[in-house]
């Protein structure tokens, strides 16, 4: 008897719908899955076995052949052991084939016959609201996780027989129901930027980045507190959307690292050590992966001790910077994983750290300080909006019982700003903050006056811009005067553009 179950598998963060097709038959007790599954997969049969019989079900002893369609995409994961349980309890008249084909199933299945919860479940259940399948079944652990994504009901069960129950009838379980803001993360943080002393100037730099979303450097000497303002640029980022968190929650739930029932309401913050390969960094593996480029998704990657990380660790983050996505390709498949992430970077002057300390002497030759910076490429440095210099605190304002801002506060001019690109970018649909603008863009929405355009010819011919720097200064001028409040861009905010720019070289 043939009977078909349909279940999801991952591809990127995208779901894609798999029909099991289950055939028991007369023959020598074999068991066969085909349909390009990996070793995983192929696994499945020893746990199905395993779990029907310690269940309490009847194991058919014949002919057993799994096809999994379509049959040109690579299977993974374990999420198709229940389904192929399934299958052949309905294949051995043990459950209607009607009930068996009407559910999207999915999960992992021990050998005493309870279920184990998989990775990417809110992506693979993502797929329901196009067919024709009433509802979902699968581990209670992904069961909130799941029905964040669908209008459809989703089941939550623990083991086999609790599936089967409700296949044949004799088990009505209540639906899971979910709110998506109840099931967000508390927003209140930990650190906040009250708490950061002096660096006022650094602290507007970091306000303009997060309201354009602009990648920023900063450099430093050794305690002067790039890592300790870094750490906090999250607290000045405007509240998540529900489809922001809707799509890094995915990233996570694909990745294994979802710790938590519901949405990622809070934006991530990821800071790998330097040591990370690229392949960390970017993702990959022979099944593709996330990387820290994807887990960062609309949050902030932040990479201390910038100039320790590997050359090819760091170039492969131009195109990411760029594209804001990321595609790994293998023979057998390809995969885009979404990148827009904010890049902030840290690191020292020098060799030393003392470049630019005014109270230490600084053991470095030019020789060395140069071949230290040219660690970091030009075209790397080309995509990052905004370069800072981060002076040593001084005792008076470490010492000061004055009040600094709070993140709450600075979090509402950047939200203000934000908002202000949003409406300016509305109808494009794909732009959403002034530092994916490209060229037409830039031309429309960042005309300098004349005098504005005379300082920037200075500054091209005094410092040697490149086209790329030219309008990430455009871009920047256009955030600064979105805080100001203002249509127009100033000659006073592209002056301010314009001071972070410190790293550029080479010709306009």
């Amino acid at each position: 008897m043939l009977a078909r179950v349909f279940t999801s598998s991952v591809s990127g963060i995208e779901g894609l719908l798999v029909e099991v097709e289950v055939d028991v038959s007369n023959g020598l007790p074999t068991f066969g899955i085909v349909g390009l599954p990996n070793e995983e997969v192929r696994e499945s049969k020893d746990r199905v076995r395993a779990a029907i019989k310690n269940s309490g079900f009847e194991y058919p002893g014949t002919r057993k052949l799994v096809n999994l369609a379509p049959a040109n995409v690579k299977k993974h994961g374990a999420s198709f052991d229940l389904p192929i349980a399934v299958g052949l309890a309905a294949a051995s008249s043990q459950i209607p084939l009607d009930s068996a084909s009407s559910y999207l199933i999915l999960g992992e299945l021990s050998l005493d016959g309870t279920l184990k919860p998989v990775r990417g479940a809110l992506c693979m259940v993502s797929v329901i609201d196009t067919s024709e399948l009433v509802g979902v079944i699968l581990p209670t652990a992904n069961a909130q996780e799941a029905a964040v994504c669908t209008t459809k009901p989703v089941f939550g069960v623990t083991s086999l027989t609790d599936v089967l129950g409700i296949l044949r009838g004799t088990v009505a379980p209540e639906p899971v129901c979910v709110d998506r803001r109840a099931l967000a993360i508390d927003g209140s943080e930990a650190v906040d930027f009250s708490e950061v002393r002096g660096q006022e100037h650094v602290k507007r730099a970091i306000e303009v980045a997060a309201s354009g979303a602009h990648n920023i450097l900063l450099t430093g000497p050794p305690g002067s507190g790039k890592t300790m303002i870094a750490r906090r640029i999250p607290t000045v980022l405007p509240a998540m959307s529900v489809e922001e968190a809707i799509e890094t929650t995915k990233v996570h739930s694909v990745a294994g690292t979802l710790q938590y029932d519901g949405l990622m309401m809070t934006r991530p913050f990821r800071a790998p050590h330097h040591t990370v390969s690229y392949v960390a960094l970017i993702g990959g593996g022979s099944i593709p992966h996330p990387g820290e480029v994807s887990l960062a998704n609309h949050g902030v990657l932040f990479l201390d001790e910038f100039t320790e990380f590997n050359r090819s660790a760091l170039e492969v983050l131009r195109q990411p910077l760029e594209d804001r996505r990321v595609t790994i390709s293998r023979s057998h498949s390809s995969a885009t994983f979404p990148a827009s992430f904010m890049l902030v970077a840290a690191m020292n002057p020098c060799p030393c750290g003392n470049l630019t300390d005014p109270r230490k002497a600084c053991r470095c030759s030019r020789r060395d300080v140069e071949r230290y910076r040219r660690k970091i490429s030009e075209p790397l440095l080309d995509r990052i909006d905004i370069h800072i210099d981060v002076p040593p605190v001084r005792y008076s304002e470490i010492s000061g019982d004055g009040e600094s801002e709070s993140s709450a506060r600075v979090r509402d001019r950047v939200t203000h700003a934000r908002h202000t690109q949003e409406k300016r970018f509305s109808p494009s649909g794909s732009v959403f903050t002034n530092s994916q603008m490209g060229t037409r863009l830039i031309r429309t929405h960042c005309k300098p006056d004349k005098e504005g355009f005379g300082l920037l010819k200075s500054a091209c011919t005094r410092l040697g811009l490149s086209a790329r720097s030219y309008s990430k200064i455009l871009k920047v001028a256009r955030t600064i005067a979105d805080l100001d409040g203002s249509v127009n861009i100033h000659p006073r905010h592209l002056a301010e553009a314009i001071q972070y720019r410190s790293y550029d070289h080479g010709p306009c």
